[in-house]
């Protein structure tokens, strides 16, 4: 949570000023993203993101999007190949009309 400095400007070379947020490593790990760098990615506390570290040592922080998936027991997927049968003559049909229309 202690900030160096909210922002550092430095100018290299040829490049325009470039401004960064600086952020310090806590103790125990903990890394506190500045409220304005929140506010522009629409990030809220508890949000989870996706870290990653190239080989040369970059690391990147992207948000992550987590979705509920439904694991069925045997008696439902069992109920879902049910309701998913076709009997042959409703087959034979539908493979008569993909023949017709692709002539």
């Amino acid at each position: 949570m202690s900030w160096i400095s909210p922002k550092f400007h430095y100018s290299g070379g040829s490049d325009p000023e470039i401004s960064v947020d600086i952020v310090k490593l806590g103790r125990n790990g903990r890394l506190t993203l500045p409220r304005s760098v929140m506010k522009r990615l629409h990030l809220q506390g508890d949000d989870i993101l996706l870290l990653d570290i190239s080989d040369d040592g970059v690391i990147q922080l992207r948000p992550a999007a987590v979705l509920p998936i439904e694991v069925s027991a045997s008696e439902r997927i069992a109920e879902f190949e049910r309701e998913c049968e076709v009997d042959e003559d409703t087959r034979a049909a539908a493979r008569q009309a993909v023949d017709t229309a692709n002539g």
